[in-house]
Formats: structure tokens, sequence, C-alpha cells
């Protein structure tokens, strides 16, 4: 069994997506991938991870949420976490 991860940031604010965000996932407090989204606000952080807890963190251009912090449980299968984030919000699910 292996698992991929993928994530999409978009600024709800501006109406764009956010380019250039910084996104760490770390498992069992190691660092295992890092990215920054492209010009369309998207990144692929990794494939052929081992299904377990991860913690998937982004560094938003937010001027009140500084870090973003999700724990999520990868099993077997393609994974991909959008994050939503305006100047004072932010949303995240599930996606496909």
């Amino acid at each position: 069994m292996s698992c991929s991860l993928s994530t999409h940031v978009l600024d709800t604010a501006a109406g764009r997506p956010a380019a250039g965000v910084r996104i760490e996932l770390r498992w069992d407090g190691e660092l295992v991938a890092s990215a920054e989204t492209d010009a369309d606000g998207r990144a692929r952080l990794a494939d052929e991870l081992v299904p377990g807890a991860y913690v998937l963190a982004f560094s938003p251009p937010s001027p009140f949420f500084r870090r973003v912090e999700l724990t999520v449980e990868l099993e077997d299968g393609h994974y991909h976490v959008p994050l939503l984030v305006s100047p004072y919000g932010c949303a995240t699910y599930r996606g496909s």
C-alpha cells in the first residue's frame, strides 16, 4: 500500500490562486516533503508515502494566519487537500 498527496491554495479575498505558498509535510516529526505552490496555487507534495498520520503545514498569505497545520490520516490512494484562505479566515477539505 502507498499513498500520495497534493494540495491547492486559493486566496478567497483576492479571488485567485495563491502562488508561492510554502508547504511542509511531516511524518513522526520528520520533514518528508516540502514545496511551494505554483502560479495556479497547486503543489504535489509526495508520491509513494507510507500510510499513516501526517502533519500538513501551510504558510499562507494572511496577516493573521501565519501557519495553518492539519493532521491527516492517509491510507492507500491519492489525497488532495485544498486550503481556502483570506486575511481573517481559512477552511480546508478533502478534495478529489
